[in-house]
């Protein structure tokens, strides 16, 4: 007997694989570039081992079972089900647990703000270092086609990253479209290039046994451990699946990596180990020597798009975590501009994009070379995904309620890998590993001094805060002139008077009819339902307070919160509307809070941050802006 099909199954199914498709192009774009570099690390250069039977079923072993472990179980299996409300990534697991707010000690939530910051400032890294490694070895591909171009390399790639970046401005949804088939293509090619070769050496299929990797481990202990740094190149990029968890949902992910990207990875990974058993010299460039004389120069062109939708996806990918970063209140507001009035996601940063620009073409001059940058791209995807599985463990705890022994175990189980890669390309920190990592801690303490000095002046304000209650009983005492018109004050607590009502009053003896108290909050969530945006309290005499809630995916838009207070029965019009924002003069000082350098870079970031009235899309004609210094 026959089941009734749903009607309703076959697009939800369509819609399922064009997801699948889009996911190829913006999830797997770094992973699926690795086999450029990752076996050429193995078997060539400074810490190459020897091509023999032996070494390369060992390496191709560890390969396999790297894939297997840390990007087929840890990350599709396991941490892909770490979600918040649907997004994920190192920031939207660190709200999960915490939400915005800075936690004091040593509690398990302090530790997710300090591994969740860290990790975000790795991520900018990586956000250099990806375009750098993935477009240099693509271009690299002429050394082997015409040797006398190998000067010419790394000009070429710097005008390729150039132009990329010039482009980000004009945004990605017209050729974001082709990025999915593109790299269809790519993994195909892939694919069919592993396999002629896996068919004239079928031999090279028994490193699917764990075998060889254990055995080549216990022979090379020395060499095998630092040969893992470069085995761990193929694995770079399984944390872009979790970052990008929001966009295509788990299912679709799965799908593109169980049907396309992992069957065609290791079928290219096991050509390019049969290729070293018959010809050890190929080492140099095993990738590029799969390919017949005749498409080779094809393959490169390939190589490089391919390469440039791998860094495409980190660039979004480092806006995406700009957005996120500004609205839990780590990052000074910064001008987001939307690409797209179709896809939410598009966005551009400037600030960032011109930052990384500048990161990733001196990361090409630096190195020179796609081999001199891996050591360095190892550290800091090592160290990242160490970061995410401790964060793991924590929210495993606290959010999911596991007990101890089943948090440890599958912490202790992904610890058991992530612990020897990380050692592994901890030994190449004096080779440029030091780079990332002194990246990272740069973000880390721009971040971190950021959000310590919002709180040290939300303090130093609350205490020139008049009461609200001794304000209402002054004003019933003597009351002051009224003018017709809505007053909306803009303050970053509900807590007491926003000083530039009290400014105000003091200067100009009067008050409009309506006093609005604004206050917008971002919320632990991704999202906001538009139905819950405002909170609405009618105080009394004209005054009202108003809490915005947003996610930290949303962007605050102040036409957006008068539509929601429109929507509650609070009628505020733009037209007639008059915003009051303060705008505080920033000192060291002495006072108990922040180092006196700390306090510095915080009032230099505070005066270069982006003004209230643009990133919250006030009119400018219709503010006033209410000054006073403040000694931090």
């Amino acid at each position: 007997m026959t089941q009734a099909r749903d009607p309703g199954a076959a697009p939800r199914r369509g819609y399922v694989y064009t997801l699948a498709l889009a996911a190829l192009g913006v999830v797997y774009g770094d992973i699926g570039t690795s086999p450029l570099y990752a076996i050429r690390e193995s078997f060539y250069g400074t810490h190459g081992i020897p091509v023999t039977p032996g070494n390369v079923l060992g390496v191709l072993s560890l390969v396999v079972w790297s894939l297997i472990i840390v990007v087929t179980i840890k990350y599709h299996i396991v941490i892909i089900r770490a979600d918040n409300k649907g997004e994920g990534g190192v920031l939207a697991l660190m709200a999960l647990v915490h939400g915005s707010r800075l936690a004091r000690g040593l509690s398990p939530r302090r530790i997710m703000i300090v591994l969740g910051i860290f990790g975000a400032a790795l991520l900018y890294a990586d956000g250099g270092l990806t375009p750098a490694i993935s477009v240099l070895s693509a271009v690299e591909g002429l050394e082997i086609a015409t040797p006398a171009l190998a000067s010419w390399v790394v000009p070429i790639t710097l005008v390729i990253l150039v132009g990329l970046f010039l482009l980000q401005s004009r945004g990605t949804a017209r050729i974001g479209a082709m990025f999915g088939p593109v790299m269809l293509v790519w993994f195909a090619t892939l694919g069919v290039l592993g396999l002629s070769e896996i068919i004239r050496q079928p031999g090279v299929l028994a490193a699917l046994s764990p075998y060889h990797a254990a055995r080549f481990l216990t022979e090379n202990v020395g060499r095998g451990f630092v040969v893992l740094g470069a085995v761990f190149l193929v694995v770079t990029g399984g944390e872009a699946l979790y970052a990008d968890l929001g966009h295509f949902g788990h299912r679709a992910i799965q799908i593109a990596w169980f049907c396309i990207a992992l069957p065609c990875l290791l079928l290219n990974y096991f050509g390019q180990g049969a290729l070293l058993l018959a010809d050890p010299t190929a080492a140099k460039n095993p990738f590029y020597h799969l390919a017949p004389g005749w498409a080779l120069y094809p393959l490169i062109a390939l190589a490089t798009a391919a390469t440039i939708i791998a860094s495409q996806a980190v660039i979004s990918g480092a806006f995406s975590l700009t957005r996120q970063a500004v609205q839990l209140g780590y990052s000074p507001r910064l001008q987001i501009d939307h690409t797209s009035s179709r896809e939410i996601g598009q966005i551009y940063v400037p600030a960032v994009n011109w930052a990384l620009m500048l990161l990733t073409c001196a990361l090409v001059l630096g190195f020179g070379t796609s081999s001199n940058i891996a050591g360095a791209y190892g550290v800091a995807l090592s160290t990242l995904m160490l970061i995410t599985t401790l964060m793991f463990y924590v929210m495993s705890r606290e959010v999911w309620r596991w007990s101890f022994v089943r948090a440890a175990s599958v912490a202790g189980l992904f610890l058991l890998v992530d612990l020897p890669f990380l050692g592994a390309n901890a030994l190449k920190i004096r080779y440029g590993g030091w780079v990332p990592l002194a990246i990272a801690v740069a973000i880390f303490i721009l971040m971190t001094t950021w959000k310590r000095g919002r709180e040290i002046l939300a303090k130093r304000m609350l205490e020139k805060t008049v009461p609200l209650k001794m304000l209402l009983a002054d004003l019933a005492a003597e009351a002051p002139l009224r003018v017709p018109g809505t007053a909306v004050f803009m303050y970053g607590t509900t807590d007491g008077t926003p000083p530039a009502l009290v400014h105000n009053l003091a200067h100009n003896k009067v008050l409009h009819e309506t006093i609005v108290f604004l206050t917008v909050v971002t919320e632990d969530v991704p999202h906001v339902p538009a139905t819950e945006r405002v909170t609405i309290k009618r105080i009394g005499k004209g005054f009202v307070t108003v809490v915005a809630r947003y996610g930290f995916m949303d962007d605050p838009d102040i036409e957006d919160v008068l539509a929601a207070c429109r929507a509650s029965g609070l009628d505020i019009r733009m037209e007639g509307t008059t915003f009051f924002l303060g705008r505080e003069t920033l000192v060291a000082s002495e006072r108990p809070g922040m180092v006196e350098w700390r306090e510095s870079l915080f009032a230099f970031m505070s005066r270069n941050a982006l003004r209230a009235t643009a990133f919250f899309k006030i009119p400018g004609d219709q503010v006033f802006e209410v000054g006073a210094q403040v000694e931090l």
